[in-house]
């Protein structure tokens, strides 16, 4: 965990400044009777040492106390003056606020998406997931890559083990939507979902995984999604030398929303409610903001592409639809209307 090492030296000096400053102001009131104006004065020329004249003549009990407390307040003042010039040249004190209001916004975060690991496929998909407007937390351990690539995306992060379970808890892992492991090491993949799966049991995770192997375990401990990067690239390949214009058309299509054509996903229940059921007829998708609903995943997870207008969708089935981006614009303005605290695409 972060400790705010020279705000929490700096504070020190602070309290005790002050105690010395009560003492002194207690002191004179009581000792000299002096007035608060004056026992204020008289303790702050006494603790900054700055050598202007007291008050008036000061009692044997008033000289004695004096004593002690230019005694005091000497190495105490010279120490603080020293700390305060030294964290406000090196910058010290400022990082340490900043980290302060990092770990405020993180405690607030919810609905987000826990990215650990910030490699190659880590910034691929954070910048897949900040097009869609998703607040994301990455947690990484190198404060090189943090320095060089995560600070100046002003995005919420963590210096830190991604396998420690204390640090998902902060990352707010029980409030999160969706995990993404993209950490080097098969091991320790493995080992943050299943962290992450005992922190929160429903949360979504996915995980990249190098070998076969490794993906069977991640399957069996509860990962919803694995992800074989040389896999991937290898059918890409295999697929432009088969099928080049099909590859060609398909990367036409976009769900970042940044293209003009646009894949977004949605829930039935964000249209129509928690319970009902409805056809593909009754929702008037296509009339309401020109989209095309290309495909349906019902709740048993069975795909149907280019579904029939009269097909029946069951609660919790969801729809994907096509669309450019005025119109998936007006079917997220739609889905708001309907349900202002949905966030989805914004093109």
């Amino acid at each position: 965990m972060y400790k705010a090492t020279a705000l929490s030296r700096f504070r020190t000096i602070v309290s005790l400044l002050g105690v010395l400053t009560f003492i002194g102001v207690v002191g004179y009131v009581l000792i000299e009777d002096y007035d608060l104006t004056q026992a204020v004065y008289m303790t702050i020329i006494t603790v900054s040492t700055v050598g202007f004249g007291e008050v008036r003549a000061l009692s044997p009990a008033g000289q004695w106390f004096t004593s002690f407390l230019i005694i005091a307040s000497f190495g105490t003042f010279a120490y603080g003056l020293t700390l305060l010039t030294q964290v406000l040249i090196s910058g010290e004190l400022v990082a340490d606020l900043k980290r302060r209001n990092l770990n405020k916004n993180i405690s607030k975060i919810e609905g987000h998406v826990i990215l650990c690991g910030f490699g190659r496929n880590g910034r691929r998909a954070l910048r897949k997931l900040l097009a869609y407007g998703q607040d994301v937390l990455v947690i990484e351990n190198n404060p090189q890559i943090i320095d060089q690539y995560i600070k100046p995306l002003d995005v919420l992060y963590l210096e830190a083990d991604a396998t420690d379970d204390e640090v998902l808890k902060t990352a707010g892992v029980d409030r999160a939507k969706a995990l993404v492991s993209t950490l080097s090491k098969d091991a320790d993949n493995l080992f943050v979902v299943i962290s992450a799966r005992s922190l929160s049991p429903k949360i979504r995770l996915i995980s990249r995984a190098s070998s076969e192997s490794t993906e069977r375990k991640l399957r069996a401990v509860g990962v919803d999604s694995v992800v074989m990067p040389e896999g991937v690239g290898g059918g890409h390949m295999a697929s432009l030398v088969m099928n080049p214009d099909i590859v060609e058309f398909l990367e036409h299509l976009s769900v970042e929303g940044s293209s003009d054509s646009n894949l977004e996903e949605i829930e039935l229940s964000d249209l129509v409610g928690e319970s009902r059921s409805c056809t593909l007829n009754e929702l008037h998708i296509r009339q309401r903001t020109g989209c095309t609903i290309i495909g349906i995943k019902d709740p048993e997870g069975n795909y149907s592409v280019n579904p029939n207008s009269d097909e029946v969708l069951k609660p919790k089935s969801r729809l994907f639809v096509l669309g450019n981006a005025s119109q998936i614009k007006a079917l997220n303005e739609l889905l708001a209307e309907i349900n202002p605290n949905n966030t989805f695409i914004q093109p």
